[in-house]
């Protein structure tokens, strides 16, 4: 087929369609003076979100990632957090996200030398090539990876292990990364290219790792090997344990929390259900936890979280939260805005497609705290997500059912709370998924 190009007749017909229906000229006004989504919002949505539910988990004060992309730290330390507090009856108990956002660029940098090597016989133009160089600084991420870190390195108390200007404003770290971690890349391809030993390249390799964790250590400053755990619970009474590691003190205070015993369940309907996938080219940790998927019809995801839930367990779970959102108010609705009407365009796409043509991502982690059930179904889910007090009702969302079932992705449970027809599709080999599925 040709290519078509637009003519002055073209344009002068685009013109002439346009100014023949005069509510365009209303609507023209509307939208450029008040912006597209204060038109197209729905009012009657207020109602129907009214922040009151039926079953809570027991939290606190919201966190905040302010400048970062770090919402998968936040979100498996505040379901970590939260039994942390319940146990130990210590209110607004924070870990540091800071310290695993440390390891984390230790680790990706490493596995990250690992796969350029691995991959120089290669072109550039390669898509797995290109899919390493994209990001290789980045701080988005997986429940998986935020596990792997947790389980090699331990967490620790914010206390022990602050936030930084730099953990809190991620951008120039990331940007800086990108640019070393690209350098090294081109770096070792021509070592492999030119024949140099294995030996000369591992010790390359190793001076490169070296200048990343010195630029981590002067953005976010060195985590410590020990510290003490101080605290006053919430009847003042005072606690103290002196010299603990950070996987001591995970081991010790979060013991009833086995992260191998939860699993990723994904309502991804672009692909066939019961079956597990898997990411690797994502994991983060060399023989870290794999990133592993259980695709499953959404009202499997609903029945397992809600169980979670009753059980005073939040929930961790991936969504794309640009999508039909109000920061605001906290806002999390399906049909929260009305493009097909305001513009009058068919927007219709279902999940499956949005998924298949790249319109859907999944942008967000954070955890559900509760739900509102009538007569057994869930109307509204309680959000906790890590954007601060500011945004909705002191940092928490509303999100109706409908939001639910068009833009949420992954949730993690228990798999206690799996039937024992899924626990048995868990020891499936994974279908290797492409490093830029749709998931990704």
């Amino acid at each position: 087929m040709t290519e078509t190009k637009l003519t002055a007749s073209d344009l002068q017909e685009l013109r002439k369609d346009y100014e023949q229906n005069p509510d365009n000229k209303v609507l023209e006004g509307a939208v450029t003076q008040n912006g597209i989504n204060n038109v197209a919002r729905d009012a009657s949505v207020d109602e129907k979100l009214n922040p009151v539910f039926s079953v809570e988990v027991k939290t606190g004060k919201v966190s905040n990632q302010k400048r970062s992309g770090r919402c998968w730290m936040f979100a498996l330390l505040n379901t970590l957090k939260h039994q942390f507090g319940e146990k130990y009856k210590v209110k607004d108990f924070e870990l540091s996200q800071n310290y695993l956002f440390f390891w984390d660029k230790i680790e990706r940098a490493n596995i990250f030398y690992d796969r350029i090597i691995n991959t120089a016989d290669k072109p550039l133009d390669d898509r797995t090539v290109e899919f390493y160089l994209a990001g290789p600084g980045s701080d988005g991420g997986q429940w998986a990876m935020a596990v792997s870190l947790v389980q090699k390195y331990g967490v620790v108390p914010t206390s022990a292990f602050s936030e930084t200007n730099v953990s809190e404003n991620t951008g120039d770290l990331n940007m800086i990364l990108n640019y070393k971690l690209r350098q090294d890349a081109m770096k070792l391809r021509n070592m492999v290219h030119d024949k140099v030993s294995e030996e000369d390249i591992h010790e390359a390799r190793e001076e490169m790792l070296s200048e990343v964790y010195r630029i981590a250590a002067y953005s976010l400053g060195v985590p410590p090997k020990t510290f003490d755990l101080e605290y006053r619970d919430d009847k003042e009474n005072y606690h103290i344990d002196r010299d603990l590691t950070p996987k001591a003190f995970f081991d010790k205070y979060f013991s009833d929390a086995d992260l191998d015993d939860y699993v990723v369940l994904s309502n991804s309907p672009d692909k066939e259900f019961n079956k597990m996938y898997s990411m690797t080219a994502q994991d983060n940790v060399v023989d870290g936890r794999s990133i592993k998927f259980l695709n499953l019809p959404m009202e499997d995801l609903k029945k397992a979280a809600i169980a979670q839930l009753k059980d005073g367990k939040a929930v961790w779970f991936a969504n794309d939260i640009t999508r039909q959102s109000d920061r605001k108010t906290g806002f999390l609705s399906d049909k929260l805005y009305h493009y097909d009407e305001l513009f009058n365009v068919d927007l219709s796409m279902t999940k499956k497609q949005r998924l298949q043509y790249h319109e859907a991502v999944v942008s967000h982690a954070t955890a559900l705290t509760g739900v509102d059930l009538v007569d057994d179904k869930p109307r509204r889910w309680k959000v906790e997500n890590s954007w601060g007090a500011k945004n909705g009702v002191n940092g928490y969302f509303t999100m109706d059912d409908g939001w639910m079932n068009e833009y949420v992705y992954e949730v993690v449970v228990n798999k206690k709370y799996l039937s024992a027809d899924q626990v048995a599709l868990l020891d499936q080999t994974p279908v290797e998924l492409k490093p830029w599925d749709s998931l990704e």
